[in-house]
């Protein structure tokens, strides 16, 4: 009993000296991010930030918000959020109906459907040949990348499995009532899955908020997202065309971009966190 007591609270100490050092691991980058945009020039440019910051600053936080790069950064940022938005409620709302009818019984070819589906999880025709189709059908704009990346194969199979543990005996009870299809999901399905959708929800938004590749490729004129804007901006600083001033660096101005970059994300991530293990896990083993 002794020993089963002191291996017990081995585990314990072993288990919370290992989630502190994730802990400390994940907020190294933002603390080093801060210190980075906030510290003095010389400093910064000598390589002597390593965790906390070194004199102190606002001036390269003032030239994003208010300064010369402050109407290319508000203009992406705009287009970022405008994307985000958008592009979720699209994603979501098309995955929901998805999901709701591959979960059907009834539904006819639902097996070669679901195959399909599923096909595009495991072959891609490949990077150019979807370029030239993206091409050909003009999406090239903000509209075009919001429906050309609308689904993905994975967030619709994660609510279907989720939609199919749902008890069957509550939707006959509906259907029993007079109710329609599109009443029994509205009314039962989605309030039940409200942990699935937010988890889907918040997949779509970080892969609609850090999209980067595609939307620098297909996007023309002023409507680059945001991450297209930071890019550059880091490679403005490593090319030597982005200069700083007397008090700031030039990577305290990327550093300052980047800090207001993930600032929406960090707000967000907690009121949807509680839906997230309960999300992904639920639905995966069948009752």
């Amino acid at each position: 009993m002794k020993r089963l007591e002191i291996t017990e609270i081995i585990f314990k100490i072993l288990s919370y000296v290992l989630i502190t050092a994730l802990v400390l691991v994940t907020l190294y980058p933002f603390i080093y991010s801060f210190s980075m945009a906030i510290s003095l020039r010389q400093p910064v440019e000598q390589g002597l930030i390593t965790l906390l910051p070194n004199g102190f600053q606002m001036k390269a936080i003032s030239e994003i918000l208010f300064g010369s790069f402050a109407k290319a950064f508000w203009k992406s940022y705009t287009n970022t959020l405008f994307y985000t938005l958008y592009g979720t409620v699209f994603s979501i709302g098309l995955s929901i109906f998805a999901a709701f009818a591959l979960s059907r019984r009834n539904l006819i070819g639902k097996s070669q459907i679901q195959f399909l589906i599923v096909f595009t999880m495991w072959f891609s025709a490949g990077t150019i040949p979807t370029f030239l189709n993206f091409q050909e059908l003009y999406i090239n704009n903000r509209w075009g990348i919001i429906v050309g990346f609308g689904l993905q194969a994975f967030n619709i199979m994660l609510l279907r499995n989720y939609f199919n543990s749902i008890h069957r005996e509550i939707e006959e009870a509906a259907y029993v009532e007079g109710a329609n299809s599109f009443q029994i999901l509205t009314k039962i399905y989605i309030p039940m899955s409200k942990s699935a959708i937010a988890t889907v929800t918040l997949f779509y938004a970080l892969n609609r908020w850090n999209g980067y590749f595609w939307n620098r490729q297909l996007v023309l004129g002023d409507e680059h997202p945001l991450q297209v804007v930071l890019r550059s901006l880091i490679e403005q600083a490593q090319n030597g065309e982005l200069v700083g001033s007397a008090n700031y660096a030039k990577d305290s101005l990327v550093f300052s971009a980047i800090i207001f970059s993930i600032i929406p994300i960090i707000i967000i991530y907690p009121f949807i966190q509680k839906y997230f293990a309960q999300g992904v896990n639920v639905g995966g083993v069948k009752e």
